[in-house]
């Protein structure tokens, strides 16, 4: 979190088991569950935008590829990366 942010509080209900890893997670770093959870939200916000960026990138490449092979190949990871396993 970037200093002179403007900070909004929500509540937020966790299931047990996922509020005993964040308070475990907060021991071990010695910081508070708050500074956890805003972690994680941040790490699953990034991840999800990288993911989109790979998505587009992979659509990109098929539009632009030539070969069969690799357009079969882009399709396959597009579909893995879309329905999963």
């Amino acid at each position: 979190m970037a200093t002179g942010e403007t900070y909004v509080r929500q509540s937020v209900s966790l299931p047990k088991l996922i509020a005993k890893r964040v308070k475990a997670i907060a021991r071990t770093k010695k910081t508070s569950a708050n500074r956890v959870i805003v972690d994680l939200i941040e790490s699953g916000l990034e991840a999800q935008e990288q993911e989109k960026k790979r998505l587009f990138d992979l659509a990109d490449r098929l539009t632009h590829s030539k070969s069969s092979g690799e357009q079969q190949r882009l399709k396959d990871e597009l579909a893995q990366l879309v329905f999963g396993d």
